[in-house]
């Protein structure tokens, strides 16, 4: 076993007693007894010990009795075998029945323990001693100080295993302890024998679990009365290397590009390990030392790492990582205490390399030829395949295109296919054959990060042929206005309306058409695009919309393939009336007015804003029957209706009134009312003539 530490014996202040010592104090001598033996296998017969029993009755010999019926007790208390024993576990404990004159049992314990003889040397066990009392409790001087006591953890016994003994020398007394440990959780790590004061430790005792153990001891006469003030016993449990480094994680993972600045390869920070020790941090059973124990693969060299012993700080130690030829390392680190020379665990480390551009993609063909027809845009031109050696589908490896020559109208668009390989490129707007032929471009391609090391980009030339494509003759302008009375003459010329062919280097004739529709109105020569009146036009027509007429002109060249352009002729017709539709009175109108009895007749004539309408009889003259009082003025006196069959809201629509006859001395005035097709007609002198006009 262990040996105690040695404690320098405290001083306690001193006690006055409560009563007279007893003459006689009943019971054993020692609540425990210990008895060493220095085998396991113990013979029958042996004696073992002897336990002292005073009954206060005179009397030499007791009657003793052993709850292991293997021991034998002599009435002198000598304890021996009767028969043989073996201690599996080292020790055995049992107890011990006394009976005082008045037949009370008072009971003690017997502990047979194995120690060879190599180890039966007592170690000096510290002895704390209550001072000396005066009658009268006192206090305890306060630079009294009581030393603690340290127990080493993990003591492999035997126990119970004295720690240290408590004296009163001056009185006899009774001792026992109290607190955490003793009669507190957890309980039973100690216990005090009453009669001699020596504090025992049942079982080895664990630092982590609980460090300091503080004890008070109590000294009180047979009635229970305390004789001296509670001593403080702290019991300091002295750590052992009995834990060893634990890592938080089995494995770690981190990563380094392959690819550094100069002065960051050395010293790089990748990762940090870490391990923990239940052992006492501030000794060296808690103190970890990291180390690396192997490097897997060891190329370019075995320490391509190193980790700081204290920190656990994993950092790059030398150049030469290769994410192509070595994409990972596994290191073993070790975490051992005692500052790497106790207890040692290890873990693992996985590095990554991560991919740096140091490859540039190449093209896979140096120069591309291809043809596109023209006009068409978003049409695919060529595809351009590339290569790179960094880890595919990374950004140190998807291909970014780029024209740098040969396209300054911007005709051309590069993207990246699909694969992250390819570039395509496509038109992007229509390219003329007639304007320009061929274009050759220079394309270059990256990456989506730029290069870790200076290297050279790579570059394609892309010669496009542009493929002549038969056009369709163009008019211009591509919607042609002209005017045209709806009594134009048949043959009567309107326009000449034509169209060019972009197919210049073609050298094609153009045939000119008039579209079909339902009038039949138009006519064009087919060479020089002369548009005539076919047949007589209608304003009227349900093909005129607003009095515009809109007809289709076809330009078709002589292609083997033909190509048609179209133009739109739009003619205003101008509505002559003609008389078809003149404006018509729907029926006389007489006013509702007072009873007349002098009569005034009024002729009305009736036009359009673009030809006065000078006929007086049909539907061109009405006569309308009114009546008004004399002396008035500003009246109505009637209002006349028409209509017209004409386009409405066109000149030949609109209407005017005018009196013609029958005003004499501007009697009356006629004007148009809210609605164009009415007019209302009003006085304008005070008196009226009497007499019939």
């Amino acid at each position: 076993a262990q040996e105690w530490p040695r404690v320098v014996q405290g001083l306690v202040s001193s006690f006055g007693c409560c009563e007279e010592d007893p003459k006689c104090q009943l019971g054993f001598s020692l609540e425990i007894y210990i008895f060493k033996v220095d085998r396991t296998h113990l013979h029958r017969g042996r004696r073992l010990g002897r336990v002292i029993f005073d009954g206060c009755s005179g009397r030499q010999k007791v009657l003793f009795n052993s709850e292991d019926s293997r021991f034998k007790m002599d009435t002198d208390g000598t304890v021996s075998l009767k028969r043989p024993v073996n201690l599996y576990d080292g020790h055995k404990s049992f107890s011990v029945h006394a009976w005082d004159s008045k037949s009370r049992k008072i009971t003690t314990t017997v502990w047979v323990q194995y120690e060879p003889w190599t180890n039966q040397q007592e170690h000096e066990v510290d002895m704390l001693d209550f001072p000396q009392s005066s009658s009268g409790l006192k206090r305890r001087k306060r630079d009294w100080i009581i030393p603690p006591i340290n127990i080493p953890e993990n003591d492999k016994g035997p126990f119970p295993k004295l720690g240290v003994k408590v004296n009163d020398k001056e009185q006899r007394v009774h001792y026992s302890i109290s607190g955490p440990g003793a009669d507190e959780p957890p309980k039973g790590l100690f216990f005090m024998d009453k009669y001699s004061g020596q504090i025992f430790v049942t079982q080895p005792l664990d630092r982590e679990k609980q460090a300091r153990y503080t004890l008070l001891a109590h000294a009180s006469a047979s009635g229970g009365t305390l004789v001296e003030a509670p001593m403080e016993i702290k019991n300091n449990v002295i750590d052992m290397n009995d834990n060893k480094p634990v890592f938080t994680e089995d494995t770690y993972e981190g990563s380094v590009p392959e690819l550094l600045p100069p002065l960051c390869f050395i010293g790089y920070d990748i990762l940090i390990v870490t391990a923990t020790d239940a052992d006492d941090p501030n000794t060296g059973n808690g103190e970890i030392a990291y180390s690396i124990l192997n490097q897997d693969p060891k190329e370019p060299n075995g320490n391509m790492f190193a980790i700081n012993p204290n920190s656990g700080q994993i950092r790059l130690n030398s150049p030469g990582l290769d994410k192509e030829q070595y994409p990972q390392y596994t290191l073993t680190v070790q975490a051992a205490d005692q500052a790497g020379k106790g207890f040692a665990s290890t873990c693992r480390v996985i590095i990554k390399v991560t991919d740096s551009n140091d490859n540039a993609p190449q093209f896979v063909e140096p120069k591309y030829t291809a043809s596109v027809p023209e006009n068409e845009v978003d049409a695919e031109v060529v595809r351009m395949q590339v290569t790179d050696e960094d880890e595919p589908h990374t950004p140190a490896w998807h291909a970014n295109f780029r024209i740098r020559e040969g396209d300054p109208g911007g005709f051309f668009n590069v993207t990246t296919g699909p694969s992250g390989q390819e570039g395509i490129i496509t038109t992007a707007k229509a390219l003329d054959y007639e304007k320009r032929n061929q274009y050759t471009l220079l394309v270059t391609v990256e990456n989506d990060v730029p290069f870790a090391i200076k290297l050279p980009t790579s570059t394609a030339t892309v010669v496009v042929n542009v493929e002549d494509v038969n056009e369709a003759p163009i008019f211009i302008p591509s919607e042609l206005n002209v005017k045209a009375a709806e009594d134009a003459k048949v043959g009567e010329r309107l326009a000449t309306y034509t169209a060019t062919d972009p197919d210049t280097q073609m050298k094609q004739s153009i045939e000119y058409r008039m579209a079909p529709d339902s009038t039949g109105w138009l006519s064009i020569n087919k060479t020089i695009g002369v548009i005539t009146v076919k047949s007589p036009m209608d304003r009227e027509s349900t093909d005129v919309v607003d009095g515009k007429y809109k007809a289709l002109v076809l330009a078709v060249d002589n292609a083997v393939v033909p190509a048609t352009g179209t133009g739109t002729l739009q003619v205003m017709l101008k509505d002559l009336n003609e008389n078809k539709n003149p404006p018509q009175f729907p029926r006389p109108i007489v006013s509702p007015l007072l009873p007349f009895q002098n009569q005034e007749t009024l002729t009305v004539c009736i036009f359009y804003e673009m030809h006065e309408l000078t006929l007086l009889t049909g539907p061109f003259h009405q006569e309308y029957l009114a009546s008004i009082p004399e002396n008035t003025e500003n009246k109505e006196v009637v209002r006349i209706f028409v209509y017209d069959k004409d386009t409405p809201m066109t000149p030949a629509w609109f209407t005017k009134f005018k009196v013609i006859q029958g005003n004499d001395g501007s009697i009356f005035t006629i004007n148009n009312g809210a609605c164009h097709m009415e007019g209302v007609i009003t006085t304008v002198k005070v008196k009226l003539s009497s007499v019939r006009g």
